[in-house]
């Protein structure tokens, strides 16, 4: 089962709404505002839940992430390697031009996959396994 939580209005660099839902066997994760050292512990939480959960196959869906941080990253590098050894992986999706730049500068493009929509994302795990 995938915990859902959802904060109230997103308002300033401090906040954070996580939703959690589940599409085609796949967790989709979906931050909403802004992940920094305010807000990071929040996000690690939802991906150790999903890896508590079994669920390892994660789309993190970054149409409404305004800005990622170094911790928020952190806590994404620190999940990878469970995940992966669990036949699982992280995809990125809708990427804004702010945190796609984030990501490139540090070379997490050459890491991760980065896809244009969730359907392409969440379709590149069957794509994957067959």
């Amino acid at each position: 089962m995938i915990e859902v939580r959802i904060l109230t209005e997103v308002s300033s660099m401090t906040d954070l709404k996580i939703e959690v839902r589940s599409k085609g066997g796949v967790a989709v994760v979906e931050p909403i505002g802004y992940i920094n050292a305010h807000t990071a512990k929040d996000f690690e939480t939802a991906i150790q839940r999903l890896i508590d959960q079994n669920q390892n196959n994660i789309v993190i869906n970054c149409r409404g992430l305004a800005y990622i941080a170094s911790a928020g990253l952190g806590a994404i590098m620190g999940y990878i390697d469970a995940i992966r050894e669990n036949q699982g992986d992280i995809r990125m999706c809708q990427m804004n031009e702010t945190v796609f730049n984030i990501f490139d500068v540090l070379g997490f493009t050459q890491l991760y996959s980065i896809f244009e929509s969730e359907e392409k994302a969440i379709g590149s795990f069957s794509a994957a396994s067959s």
